[in-house]
C-alpha cells in the first residue's frame, strides 16, 4: 500500500534535529541549485544564523528568478467570528467573551464594494469554525457574490470534505488557506482543548482534499510562538513539498505569522519568543527550498519589516486589513487579533514602488497606478 503524505511527513519530522547541523552543512546547502529536505533543515538551524546575509542574497536571487519584482496585494474579510473551537491562542475561542457577529449578504456586498473601491482584486474570505452559523451554503453564496467584484477569491474557513471543496470551486473559489498552527502533535492536542479543530489528521489532509476537489491553489501555515519555530518551519515546508510532489500542478503558498496579542488573552498564557531575525531566517529558508511557492507576510509584523521581507523573499502582502467581522464598511464583531501594520492600499502600493517592486492586483495583470481608483492616485 502506498504511504500517505501524513505517514511520510511523520517519519521525516521524527528524524529532524536542527542541532546536528554545522556551518559546513549550511555552506554546502547554499552551493546547491535545488535543496533536498536535509539542506532545508540546515538553513533553519542555529548554525545558519552566522550566514544569514548569504542566505538572504540566495533567497533574493530565487525570488527574482521565479517572481521578478512583482508583489500580490490582497485583503481579508471576516464574515463571522462564531466558533466551536476552544483554542488557547485565538481571540475567537468559543469561551472568550467577545462581541460575536455574522455579516448578512447585504453587509457582505457593502464590504465588497468598499474593498473593491480601493483597487484590490484579490480577497480572502474568513469565518470562525462553526458549521452551523457559517454553513456551506452561506459561504458558497458569499463566494458567488465576491465574483462580481474580485478576480481571485481565497477561503480560510473550517476544513471541508472533497465534495464540499468541489462546490466551492464551482461557485468561483480559487484557493484555500489552512493553518495547522503547530505540527507538534502533542502540543497540538494541548492547545486545542475542544472542538472539531482538535482532529490533527483531518486538518492535515485538508489541502490534499482541496486539490482533489479542483482547487487550483492551497496555502500552508503555522503560528510561530506556540511550538519550536524551527521545527514548525521545517514541518510547514515539508508538508508543502510533499503535497506539491504528488500534485505538481497545484499552486502553493506559505504563511508563517508570529503570535500576536488578542482580546480575551489570558495573563497566564505564555508563548515562545520568536524574534524578527528568527522569522526572517525561516522565510528565507522557505523561499530557497520552495522557489515556486508564494510567501505572504502578515500584518502582525511592523511595516518596515514587511517592506524589507517582500524585497527579499515574500511575494504577497495584505493591505487595509481588518481582523474584525466586517470593518471595511461597518464593524459587526470583535477582532481575532491585533495587527501592527494598518496601512491602506495606496500606502502599501507606494511603499512597494519605493522598493522598486511592482504591485500586482490580479493573478494575470500587473497593477499600476492607473489600476487604482481615480481618488487614490499618487499625486507624485
Amino acid at each position: 500500500m502506498k504511504e500517505s503524505i501524513l505517514d511520510i511527513f511523520l517519519s521525516e519530522t521524527r528524524q529532524f534535529s536542527y542541532d546536528k547541523y554545522t556551518g559546513s552543512d549550511v555552506q554546502n546547502a547554499l552551493k546547491k541549485d535545488n535543496l533536498n529536505i536535509n539542506d532545508f533543515g540546515a538553513l533553519l538551524s542555529p548554525a545558519a544564523e552566522t550566514f544569514l546575509e548569504k542566505i538572504a542574497i540566495r533567497a533574493k536571487i530565487k525570488r527574482l528568478k521565479h517572481f521578478g519584482n512583482s508583489v500580490n496585494l490582497y485583503t481579508p474579510l471576516y464574515l463571522s467570528n462564531h466558533c466551536e473551537n476552544q483554542c488557547i491562542y485565538c481571540g475567537f475561542n468559543t469561551k472568550n467573551e467577545i462581541k460575536r457577529g455574522k455579516l448578512t449578504f447585504d453587509d457582505i456586498e457593502k464590504e465588497f464594494i468598499a474593498i473593491s473601491n480601493t483597487g484590490l482584486k484579490e480577497i480572502l474570505l474568513l469565518t470562525g469554525e462553526d458549521r452551523n452559523l457559517s454553513d456551506i451554503h452561506y459561504i458558497s453564496n458569499a463566494v458567488k457574490l465576491a465574483k462580481k467584484y474580485f478576480t481571485t477569491i481565497g477561503l480560510e474557513i473550517y476544513p471541508l470534505q472533497k465534495e464540499e471543496y468541489e462546490l466551492m470551486v464551482s461557485v468561483g473559489a480559487d484557493f484555500v488557506s489552512i493553518y495547522q498552527e503547530t505540527y507538534n502533535t502533542d502540543l497540538y492536542s494541548k492547545i486545542h482543548i475542544s472542538g472539531p479543530k482538535k482532529d490533527f489528521e483531518f486538518r492535515f489532509d485538508s489541502q490534499e482534499r482541496a486539490i482533489q476537489g479542483g482547487m487550483r491553489g492551497v496555502s500552508f501555515g503555522v503560528l510561530f510562538g506556540l511550538g519550536d519555530f524551527r521545527c514548525d518551519a521545517f514541518s510547514t515546508g515539508l508538508h508543502a513539498f510533499l503535497l506539491q510532489k504528488n500534485y505538481p500542478h497545484a499552486e502553493i503558498s506559505i504563511s508563517v505569522p508570529r503570535l500576536k496579542d488578542f482580546h480575551g488573552m489570558s495573563s497566564e498564557f505564555i508563548f515562545k519568543s520568536v524574534t524578527e531575525k528568527n522569522l526572517l531566517q525561516a522565510i528565507l529558508a522557505l523561499r530557497i527550498f520552495l522557489p515556486f511557492a508564494a510567501i505572504a507576510i502578515s500584518t502582525r509584523e511592523r511595516a518596515s519589516f514587511r517592506d524589507n521581507v517582500v524585497s527579499i523573499a515574500a511575494t504577497k502582502i495584505s493591505a487595509e486589513v481588518k481582523t474584525s467581522v466586517g470593518g471595511h464598511f461597518e464593524k459587526k464583531g470583535d477582532e481575532q487579533f491585533n495587527i501592527s501594520d494598518s496601512r491602506n492600499v495606496l500606502q502599501i502600493h507606494n511603499a512597494l514602488l519605493n522598493k522598486n517592486l511592482q504591485p500586482v492586483y490580479t493573478d494575470y495583470i500587473a497593477g499600476k497606478a492607473g489600476n487604482l481608483p481615480a481618488n487614490t492616485h499618487n499625486n507624485h
